[in-house]
């Protein structure tokens, strides 16, 4: 049960890059502007999250699910993880946007 949080999240990032690979949204589209935006996304919801720890108004809490592995106080390793999967999830969404309604 420690890790389930944590396999949860990799199985859905392989479920996006299933899709990925399937529609040549993102990575498979153009794998270095895909990395430049992921990389981008990750770092500006990281310093959200340093600044927010900081403050006192995130914390992580204590959960079975969870590896207690932490890269920072109050930061668990299940964020990078996370963060990683929300910003690769918006894009998708966003590059399937693009092709299902094209610019006129």
């Amino acid at each position: 049960m420690q890790f389930a949080y944590l396999a949860g999240l990799v199985i859905s990032l392989t479920g996006m890059v299933v899709l990925d690979w399937r529609y040549t949204l993102a990575w498979f589209f153009d794998a270095r502007a895909t990395f430049l935006t992921l990389l981008a996304g990750v770092l500006v919801f990281v310093a959200w999250d340093i600044l927010g720890i900081g403050l006192g108004i995130f914390y992580s809490g204590q959960s079975a699910y969870m590896t207690g592995w932490y890269i920072g106080p109050e930061f668990p390793v299940e964020e990078l993880f996370f963060l990683t999967f929300l910003c690769y999830f918006t894009l998708i969404l966003f590059r399937i946007g693009g092709k299902l309604w094209p610019r006129t």
